[in-house]
């Protein structure tokens, strides 16, 4: 199985960290239940006030499907309401051998 892999770069203003972290979980949850394909994602906090999501998908249309939703639930428009900045946005496949992808 290949996994597709979203990774968005985004910056959030500091009052905001605290909304973005606790919208969180709730994103999480949305995405469990409403996007088809949905893997695991892993959030990181990057120096300059950048975060990077590494968002991982059974395949490119489970991906492509997702974001045509957008914010459709409350716990990804929360999520998303944080969000100052959208700074790079890229796509691949996952080549971690040991991760059996």
């Amino acid at each position: 199985m290949t996994t597709f892999v979203e990774l968005t770069r985004f910056k959030v203003a500091p009052d905001q960290i605290e909304g973005l972290l606790a919208a969180r979980p709730a994103m999480l949850r949305d995405f469990r239940t409403d996007r088809e394909g949905f893997l695991d994602a892993r959030l990181v906090r990057l120096p300059d006030e950048e975060w990077l999501d590494i968002v991982e998908w059974r395949s490119q249309d489970d991906f492509t499907a997702s974001r045509a939703k957008g914010a459709n639930l409350p716990g990804i428009a929360a999520f998303f309401a944080a969000i100052a900045e959208v700074v790079g946005d890229e796509q691949g496949t996952l080549a971690d051998p040991e991760r059996g992808r």
